[in-house]
């Protein structure tokens, strides 16, 4: 039990909203959050990470992956650590002896929706690309198939602004 030091009154605070998925695509996103935390049978580490969406109408969300980087399943570490290259290909730092080496580095996150099952949520899914290859001028893109799609934008993706001149990011300079 624990006593409040003066009564709290629910109807002047807003509850919780429900946690809602991203919908599908691509994001410039930057990894804010690390650490090395333990499996739920307690035999292995993952690495757990937090991520803010930096542009578009999902500006200021949080997305969050999991590496599995010490398992006793060989394919579930080898897929944990081809993330994690991934990422420091993404961010260009090839070798890192600690997960801060990679926050506030702007990397795209391409989001998909794992539909629910085994008794599990739907979910986020992430596939890390570098800012320049992933496209930094959407936030949030659709899908393009060949190269007329290429040279022209895509009318359901926001065109992403800095709120001011003088706020213009460092990825955008």
């Amino acid at each position: 039990m624990a006593k409040l030091n003066e009564t709290f009154d629910a109807t002047t605070v807003d509850p919780n909203k429900p946690f809602e998925l991203l919908p599908p695509g691509r994001y410039v996103v930057q990894i804010i959050n690390s650490e090395l935390r333990p499996t739920k049978d307690g035999r292995g580490q993952y690495l757990w990470l937090e991520l803010d969406v930096l542009e578009g109408e999902y500006a200021g969300r949080k997305l969050f992956d999991r590496l599995n980087l010490i398992n006793n399943n060989p394919t579930t570490v080898e897929i944990a650590q081809r993330t994690l290259s991934a990422i420091c290909h993404a961010v260009g730092k090839m070798q890192v002896d600690d997960s801060e080496q990679l926050h506030f580095i702007p990397l795209v996150a391409d989001v998909k929706v794992q539909p629910a099952k085994n008794g599990y949520d739907a979910q986020n899914t992430l596939r890390y690309l570098p800012l320049k290859q992933g496209g930094a001028s959407t936030a949030r893109a659709t899908p393009q198939v060949g190269e007329a799609a290429k040279k022209q934008p895509s009318a359901t993706a926001p065109s992403v602004r800095p709120a001011s001149p003088a706020s213009t990011p460092p990825w955008k300079r």
